[in-house]
């Protein structure tokens, strides 16, 4: 059984106990993480290609390390104009083992350092809307100004006549 899954803007093919390096995903060595995006699914003979039925396949994997990149450089020179620009860049990468292919909606089982990042996720999306909460209840209680009376209008008419 393999899969093709996306992430961090590339597709890879994947099958139980394969090692991969992707873009950085935050995360320690140890740590599960999940990919819920799920292009294509192989059993045998049998090809899912069908966006409900991968909507329940579940790819779970185990961080083995974070490491970086070979140094890429770029080196642009304008030859006798004495210009020449050098940049270096070294990819952040995570070196994921697959551990299993989960379908039929199976959720992987997370680890200690998933645990706390999922949690965090959830006491931020709680802390918004507590947040705007707390502006209403001070909106609410405020005293409400009288309105500011307008000055009246100029009559352009009068002017124009009077000249």
């Amino acid at each position: 059984m393999f899969a093709v899954i996306k992430t961090g803007g590339k597709q890879f093919r994947v099958a139980a106990n394969d090692k991969i390096t992707v873009a950085r995903i935050e995360g320690n060595p140890g740590d599960t993480v999940a990919f819920g995006s799920v292009l294509m699914l192989t059993e045998g003979e049998k090809t899912t290609l069908d966006a409900k039925a991968l909507g329940e396949v579940t790819v779970a994997g185990e961080i083995v390390e974070q490491a970086r990149g070979e140094k890429v450089i770029a080196f642009k020179k304008r030859r006798r104009q004495n210009s020449k620009r050098k940049r270096g860049f070294r990819a952040e990468l995570t070196v994921i083992r697959i551990t299993d292919i989960l379908t039929g909606g199976k959720q992987p089982e997370m680890r200690k350092g998933e645990v706390a990042a999922a949690a965090t996720v959830e006491t931020k999306a709680a802390a918004k809307p507590a947040k705007a909460a707390k502006a209403e209840a001070a909106t609410e209680e405020a005293p409400k100004k009288a309105a500011a009376k307008k000055a009246p209008a100029k009559k352009a008419k009068d002017e124009a006549s009077e000249a």
